[in-house]
This record gives structure tokens, sequence and C-alpha cells, in this order.
């Protein structure tokens, strides 16, 4: 290391400033931390202690005679800056690609011919320094154009063989036998969000090649997922419009299904040719089990506006995000019931309501998803108050009659305000979730009050997943976490069985930093359980009474 005598190491580089520990604080057992290290000096060879600092973030190489550089310099993780310039090299390990902090990587002035394309895995580099390098024209050429860095990793990346084998199926997790003393309808429901399009960039997913990204290939993985577990009830999310009519439909009719979809509110105030491009909610249903009855659109921006009650926060927060529901009530058919059918012929039309919703994303936003939620909730309530009259005609209505599936991504944790409310039935007037705005009036509006500091729905619901069993559901480089459910009545649904996770040792040996990836066409992964029901119509079900 290059030393001198003076309190600060004088460079002409502001971003390196170095202060040297005095004698007194040395020789009084003060300790050191130091992240950065430069080595210079006509050094040829590098000692292999080196790449045991793997707490480094900076490296200073230039300015020596190096002709090559290990591979095991790719230990050195937490690297953001390593300076290579001014030496002899020639070649450049692969392994540096997997220096995924990087942000500043110098290698003018040597004797590089060709890069590796594993440089491609740099997606955060924001400083790629090559001049004075007799490089490949066509190299030169792509790092010479504006945006010249970007072009240029997603050129190696997209040039990188994949070498990588396909994940392992995930397990199956059976939980408990089916019922064989009586008649129930067993199903299976995948939750799914696909990824849309118009959000599979480069710039929100560096690591993954474009062409991995592109919807031509990315939808042939995901339509085998779904043809693979073959689910009786589909629920999908971040659907285009034009995917919808002209890819999901035809090709799952083909397989026996019929669906709903819509996309989200904005798509009513744009031109036609725009409006294709809106992703939405579908849910699909095998015909064979099941009929649909009446599909129902949840607006939250709709909601928000009519139940805001002169609150600003309402109109400022809640309203202008254009997340939806979308319903679909079901009802069995007689080949949907196992071990038998139901005596009773109202049972073997037993109604099931099944929801999909997609929430607001931005995690400053926990407020709006609550809300969303309680939104949600209320309509829900008020669709299965008009469903049991509807299957019962001449008698009291009963909404307990019709079994509840609520599935989607709700962007929010398993220890949210969102998830809490859910499960628990409650949540506090002043949950945290709220961020102390007030919402409490309205709020009263859309939300059942059985005591005054809380908010309550009727709904038996429970998680078919629990963070035991899939520790995410969402998978990137910035984000790993559950935010994807299955909720179902508890009161007449047991779970057999679910879809288990991607396994982690394929994820960890394989380097793979988030999703999408070639084998992985979605930056979430697929739910699905298998359901038993029993049959509830004028039986007692999935609301609690009110006493």
């Amino acid at each position: 290391m290059s030393r001198n005598h003076k309190d600060k190491y004088e460079t002409t580089n502001p971003c390196r400033l170095h202060t040297i520990m005095s004698a007194e604080d040395a020789n009084s057992g003060k300790k050191s931390y130091w992240p950065e290290l430069e080595i210079t000096g006509s050094i040829r060879n590098l000692s292999p202690n080196l790449w045991r600092m793997t707490h480094l973030t900076s490296l200073y190489l230039n300015d020596n005679n190096l002709q090559r550089i290990p591979g095991e310099i790719g230990l050195l993780v937490n690297l953001r800056v390593l300076d290579l310039s001014s030496n002899k090299l020639r070649s450049l390990p692969a392994e540096l690609g997997d220096l995924i902090y990087l942000r500043e990587l110098s290698l003018n002035k040597n004797f590089l011919r060709v890069l590796p394309y594993e440089l491609g895995k740099l997606f955060q580099l924001q400083v790629l320094g090559l001049h004075g390098n007799p490089l490949n024209k066509d190299i030169v050429a792509i790092y010479d154009e504006p945006m010249g860095i970007s072009k240029l990793l997603t050129y190696l990346l997209d040039h990188l063989q994949v070498n990588t084998g396909l994940p392992p199926q995930r397990p199956w997790i059976p939980l408990t036998r089916p019922n064989r003393s009586r008649p129930t309808c067993i199903f299976t429901v995948m939750c799914y969000n696909v990824l849309s399009d118009k959000y599979a960039t480069r710039q929100m997913y560096g690591y993954c090649p474009s062409w991995a990204l592109d919807w031509d290939y990315r939808k042939k993985g995901i339509l085998d997922e779904i043809r693979h577990y073959a689910a009786d009830i589909i629920s999908l999310q971040e659907v285009e419009t034009d995917q919808f009519y002209n890819f999901f439909l035809p090709e799952l009719k083909v397989d026996g299904y019929e669906g709903i979809f819509s996309p989200k509110s904005r798509a009513k105030t744009m031109a036609e040719n725009d409006r294709k491009f809106v992703d939405g909610c579908a849910i699909f249903y095998r015909t064979a089990k099941f009929t649909l009855i009446k599909e129902h659109l949840v607006e939250f921006n709709q909601l928000a506006m009519a139940n805001a009650e002169g609150s600003d926060n309402m109109l400022n927060r809640v309203m202008p995000k254009d997340n939806i529901g979308l319903a679909a009530l079901l009802r069995t058919k007689e080949a949907a019931w196992d071990n038998g059918i139901p005596s009773d012929p109202a049972q073997v039309q037993q109604p099931i309501l099944v929801c999909t919703a997609h929430l607001h994303w931005d995690p400053e936003y926990c407020d709006v998803k609550l809300i969303q939620t309680m939104m949600l909730s209320n309509e829900l309530k008020s669709i299965l108050d008009q469903a049991g009259q509807q299957f019962r005609p001449g008698h009291k209505s009963d909404p307990s009659n019709v079994q509840l599936l609520l599935c989607g991504d709700f962007n929010s944790l398993p220890d949210s305000g969102v998830i809490e409310f859910l499960t628990s039935g409650r949540v506090a007037a002043d949950h945290r979730d709220f961020k102390d705005l007030p919402y409490k009036s309205c709020l009263q509006k859309i939300s059942g009050c059985d005591k005054s500091n809380e908010f309550t729905h009727s709904f038996k619901l429970a998680s078919a997943y629990s963070e035991d069993i899939m520790p995410y559901t969402n998978y990137t480089f910035d984000f790993k976490g559950i935010i994807d459910y299955i909720f179902y009545s508890k009161q007449c649904m047991v779970p057999l069985g679910l879809l288990g996770p991607l396994s982690v040792d394929w994820l960890r040996d394989h380097k793979v930093v988030g999703c999408p990836h070639p084998h992985v066409p979605s930056d979430h992964f697929s739910l699905l359980v298998e359901l038993e029901m029993s049959p509830t119509v004028g039986t007692s079900n999935g609301l609690i009474p009110r006493r």
C-alpha cells in the first residue's frame, strides 16, 4: 500500500480521501476499519490473502504490471469499485461477473481484445472504463453509442450461454386426507402474478437477459406452468388486456376453461389502441366442474370517491390508485363432487364466490392497501348478501350459504395490517398502517365496527400458505418476500395439500439473484392448493353471525 506521512493522502480523485491513523491512536489500541484498499507500484503478482478480504467495497489495483487477475476475485462479493486500469491484462476472468454490486469498473489502458460475456451480469454498473484497449470493433461501436454502457451490458448478457439446469420440480406437500364419509367437492386453486409485459424491462430486471424478458418467450413458460398444474380455478394478476383475449382465453378454452377479465380502471379513460396494454385481473374456471352465475368488478378508486366523506386523504391518496378486484360467482356441477352426490339437490349446485385482487404496490402507501382491502371486504359482503337470496328464493337471505375464496397479489407482508385484517377479522383503528391519518369517519361506512376502536369484517378466512412453507412468493434482486395469498372460508373448506417452494438450493447454487430468469418466467412464484369443500346451502358457513 502506498503511504506517506501526511495526515491526508493526496489524490486527484475527490472520492478517494483517506486518513492515516496517528501513532498515538495506534498505541492506544484503537481499531481501524478500512473498506478500501489500494495496491500500486509495478506489482506483478497478487497475494492469495487478498481474496480473503471479502469486506472490501473498493479495490484499486491500477498502475501495476499485472498480466492476469485470478478467478478468486469473484470472492470479493461486496466490491462497489474496482480499478484495474493501466496494467497489462490480456483477458479477464469470468468470475468478475459474480461481483453484482459493482458500480464502477475501470479497465482503461490494458491489452484487452475481448470481454467475457459474464460482465453482462454486472447490471448495477454505472461507470465502465474501456479506453486504451485493442477491443473488437463491434464492442467499441456499442460502447461509443449514447447509453453505451447499458447497451453493452445488455449485449454481453444476451450472448452469455445459459448453463443453468432447469429447477427441480416443486414438491407437493400433503396436509390431510379427504373425508370419505360424505360427499365433498375437491378442487385445486392457482394464484399467479404473471408479470405484465410492460413492466418486464431491463431497467427493472437488469439481471435477466432481454430475450428472457420478451413476452413471446415468457408466455410459453407461463402457459406451460398453468397447464402442468391444471388447477380447477386459476386466479391471475398483471394480465394485459390483449394477452387475455388473444392468448390466455383461447389457449385455456382448449383445455376446458372459461374465463373473465377486467383491466385496471385507467383503461376507461384511454384510447382503444392504448387500452389493450393495460393490465388487470383474470379468473379461469374448469367448465366441467363450475358454471358462472355472475361476475363483479370492484373498482377501488370509485369506492374511495363514493366513501370519501370529505376526507382529503381518501381523495388524494386512495382514490388516484386504480387497482381492482374481480369476483366470479360460480356454482358447482355434479362432476365436482367426490364420494357421491349430496342428497339435497340444492347442495349439488353449491355457490362459491371466487375473488382475485391486485393491490397497490408502493410500501409507502400501506394505508392505501389496508383501505383497499377493507373496501374489497365490504363489497364482497354486499355481493354475498345478494347471492344468498338468489340461491334460496322464498327464504330469508343467507349469505353464509355462499363459500368465499379470495386470491391475489396483496403487495403486503404477513405482518401487515392487510393480512391481520383478513385473517383475524379485525384491525385496530389506530393501526400503524393507517399512518395516523384521519380516516376513521369514512372507514366506518365501509367496515363493521363492533367496538369504537377497531374495524371488523364478518368472514372467517384462513391463508392456505404459511411462512414456514413458502418463504417468499415474490423473488427479485431488491425484494424477496410473501405478498401473494390464497384465503379460503375455513369453516367449510379444508386444504388437503399445496405446492411447495422453488428449490432454495437451486437458487443458491446457480446464483439466481432474482427472477424473471430464463427458467422462471415471472418475478412471482405461483401458489397452488387443493381444497375440500363441504356443502353449505342451508347451513351456516363463511360469515360469523352478528351478536
